[in-house]
């Protein structure tokens, strides 16, 4: 919610489809130093920055953070056709051309890390680097929950997933709008070992949520943070955040992806980076490098000791090495 939350350093603007997004707009001190495109995931919002925008702004940087399509002060539309990643990726490049850049450095977080993948693919000019986190680079190709959850399954024994099976329910939204406390209760458990249990077996988010089970924060997230990242998600609701899962699911973007036919065609020469977390029980670490490896050509790699949370539990460590990734490009 960046002109509810950072009302000084947020606005508003329209693309050329008449889409309106609300984003974090800081201009660099200097021609030296680069402005990083901060791509929030799900469920969250440019809200999700805040421990990352004061300190790459105190240190010269340049920041553009915006709400995403469905959510914060963006537009929040109900077809999940205006979900397609490419039609997203192509907002996203004239948002950076908006604030007059011809470069930055992308950052995605989750679905973020999706985003970023697709507008790297359709728009590679305008970056100089790429940063994965939590989720590596996501190729073009078909978008099947059922094998996600097989392969997770095979390799840890239970499947990691499964929660997804639940999100393109037509009737998820309305579920979690009545269940609202025990839903981000589960995204931010308490600790991170509550997703392998109860996120990643298929039908346990669902029983989760029903329940109405409320359980503690995580000790890096205050109550205050938790109530105001409630009151954001409360605003537009729950049906364009997860119209991103419906849009993949439904094959909304078969028709762009299948352009994508060689190996070449889908790989990227930009210096990229992705960090993974040794406790994420819905992005598993070892899920996300060999996709991410065979395809990033100028690719490092480094992994925090965290939960899925990277921006919120690990943010000293993470503007340390966004910083050190720009001045090596």
């Amino acid at each position: 919610m960046a002109l509810q939350i950072f009302p000084d350093i947020s606005k508003k603007t329209t693309v050329s489809d008449g889409t309106s997004y609300a984003y974090i707009s800081v201009p660099a001190a200097d021609a030296n130093k680069p402005t990083f495109l901060l791509l929030h995931g799900f469920p969250s919002s440019s809200y999700d920055w805040r421990r990352i925008v004061p300190k790459l702004k105190e240190d010269g940087y340049g920041i553009i953070a915006p709400d995403l399509l469905g959510y914060g002060d963006s537009d929040k539309p109900e077809e999940v056709e205006a979900y397609a990643l490419k039609r997203m990726a192509d907002h996203v490049k004239e948002i950076v051309q908006i604030e007059g850049l011809k470069q930055v450095i992308g950052v995605g977080h989750d679905w973020g890390s999706g985003l970023l993948s697709a507008t790297a693919l359709a728009h590679r000019e305008i970056f100089s680097g790429l940063v994965f986190l939590a989720v590596g680079y996501i190729s073009p190709g078909p978008f099947d929950i059922d094998k996600l959850n097989a392969i997770t399954e095979q390799v840890l024994g239970t499947p990691a997933n499964g929660y997804m099976k639940f999100f393109i329910e037509d009737s998820a939204a309305s579920v979690i709008e009545a269940n609202l406390a025990s839903f981000t209760s589960l995204v931010y458990p308490t600790v991170p070992e509550v997703w392998k249990t109860d996120m990643g077996p298929v039908g346990a988010a669902k029983r989760w949520v029903t329940s109405g089970k409320v359980t503690a924060p995580p000790p890096w997230l205050s109550q205050e943070e938790l109530d105001t990242h409630s009151r954001i998600l409360q605003k537009g609701g729950y049906t364009g955040p997860l119209n991103w899962y419906k849009s993949a699911a439904r094959g909304v973007n078969q028709e762009y992806n299948s352009k994508f036919t060689t190996d070449e065609s889908k790989s990227l020469d930009i210096p990229s980076l992705l960090v993974t977390a040794t406790y994420d029980g819905a992005c598993p670490p070892q899920f996300q490098k060999p996709n991410t490896e065979k395809y990033l050509r100028n690719l490092r790699t480094e992994q925090f000791d965290c939960g899925h949370w990277i921006p919120l539990e690990k943010a000293d460590e993470l503007v340390k090495l966004l910083e050190k990734f720009s001045n090596g490009i």
